[in-house]
């Protein structure tokens, strides 16, 4: 049994998708997913199975939501050993200075990291840090530059489809959940 952490895409941002957390975690503990919790209204699911092709946990998961909550949803899947280990990685910047943003970038297989940043283009070092360990992008860039940086622009370019973001506070937190 493999513990795991499904990351949906897009749900409950500005009155749009909503779903319940509570009818979430039901529903994947109804398809046979043990040890199931969620955190925060964003989409966060703990859990654990004897499925260790994260791609066809992510399979399933859009599948259950699809079929449950009429809703096309991106899911990502990664396994607790993973952010774990890109948590161990970290840039020393990322989720220090107070005063700036600080995201991990979660990369949706098929893509790769290598072509998630080939794809936002080359960061502006005078406005933000990129790095990335895994399928994990780390971001960050001060609060009074944010609209000046490239990456601040990733949500309308064509490599968002194949990520998803959680802020520094939230996978910090998932990290203390899986361990």
């Amino acid at each position: 049994m493999k513990k795991y952490i499904a990351l949906l895409r897009g749900i409950n941002v500005g009155g749009n998708n909503k779903i319940s957390m509570r009818e979430l975690k039901e529903l994947f503990e109804q398809n046979g997913f043990q040890q199931v919790s969620t955190y925060i209204n964003s989409g966060n699911i703990i859990f654990s199975s004897d499925i260790t092709d994260e791609i066809l946990l992510k399979e399933e998961g859009e599948r259950i939501i699809l079929q449950r909550f009429h809703l096309t949803i991106l899911v990502a899947i990664i396994s607790a050993d993973d952010l774990i280990s890109a948590l161990q990685h970290t840039p020393s910047w990322w989720g220090e200075d107070k005063a700036s943003k600080h995201n991990a970038i979660f990369v949706i297989p098929p893509a790769t990291s290598e072509e998630i940043m080939h794809g936002v283009g080359e960061s502006k070092p005078e406005y933000e840090k990129v790095d990335y360990y895994g399928r994990v992008i780390f971001w960050s860039a001060p609060i009074d530059t944010f609209s000046r940086t490239r990456w601040s622009k990733v949500v309308g370019s064509s490599v968002y489809d194949s990520i998803t973001i959680r802020n520094s506070n939230t996978t910090k937190k998932l990290l203390e959940l899986v361990q």
